[in-house]
């Protein structure tokens, strides 16, 4: 008969297994939760969730951490700290907060935000962005000037194709401050066919474009006009078109700095 294993060694069997898991349990962590059960007379189901649980939710933390690093937002925004007050009406509290719930990237809708320069579309939609990775998403930030660039440089290189399965890849695409600047589009003859070639290749996934120019002028941006057809066709499809008209947060913080200098 195989004689029963002793208690110190069906510890360090459990640290192996963990181990084997690769679930990072400490000594110290297991000996806490085993003093823990036999203060408490926790059930053989709690010891085994309490086991289980602060593994789980230290997964999920770096699960997030990895979504926001590979985002590569160039800033960190929640909706918690945002001015509402500022462009109340014009901007819908209600459905930006719903745009949060990342249920349009769960409906592959794509999202255009429009509206002048400084009225916050950036720092909503990265705030968006953010909780689109908590709830799970993998999202990638990027502006339009730093995106030609990129896949201008692959043209180059002749890794353009590896290049698009890579943007193609994400939940969700954010492709911010298009049009901002006319030089990006000059310094990128192909944009127009490289915008094209991103924006098809994402037909089954969500994308967004962020834009202080409105949609009569992208033809005159891309000076392309069968591929900006082709490329406003393909973004508004299905899409949550979302126009914010309102004041200017730089200008109304440049004037009161200035109010303030003056005094």
């Amino acid at each position: 008969m195989p004689t029963p294993t002793s208690r110190p060694d069906l510890r360090e069997h459990l640290l192996a297994d963990f181990a084997t898991l690769k679930v990072p349990l400490t000594a110290a962590q297991l000996d806490a939760l085993l003093a823990r059960a036999e203060r408490g007379g926790l059930s053989h189901l709690e010891f085994a969730h309490a086991l289980i649980a602060e593994q789980a939710r230290q997964r999920r933390e770096r699960a997030i951490a990895g979504r926001i690093r590979d985002a590569k937002f160039d800033e960190m925004h929640t909706l918690a700290d945002f001015d509402w007050d500022f462009n109340a009406k014009a901007i819908n509290r209600t459905q930006i907060e719903e745009l949060a719930t990342a249920a349009f990237i769960g409906r592959k809708d794509n999202l255009v935000l429009v509206g002048q320069s400084g009225v916050g579309k950036s720092r909503i939609v990265k705030s968006i962005g953010q909780a689109a990775c908590v709830a799970g998403h993998r999202v990638r930030y990027t502006t339009s000037a730093d995106l030609l660039v990129d896949l201008t440089a692959r043209l180059a290189d002749r890794t353009l194709p590896r290049r698009i399965r890579y943007y193609a890849r994400f939940d969700w695409l954010i492709i911010d401050e298009f049009a901002f600047d006319k030089i990006e589009r000059s310094e990128s003859p192909q944009a127009s066919n490289l915008l094209f070639k991103i924006i098809d290749a994402r037909s089954q996934r969500s994308t967004t474009v962020v834009t202080n120019v409105d949609f009569d002028s992208w033809v005159k941006y891309l000076d392309d006009p069968w591929l900006a057809q082709a490329v406003l066709d393909r973004v508004v499809d299905n899409a949550i078109i979302l126009k914010i008209n309102g004041k200017s947060y730089r200008a109304h913080r440049a004037q009161t700095k200035k109010t303030n200098a003056s005094k």
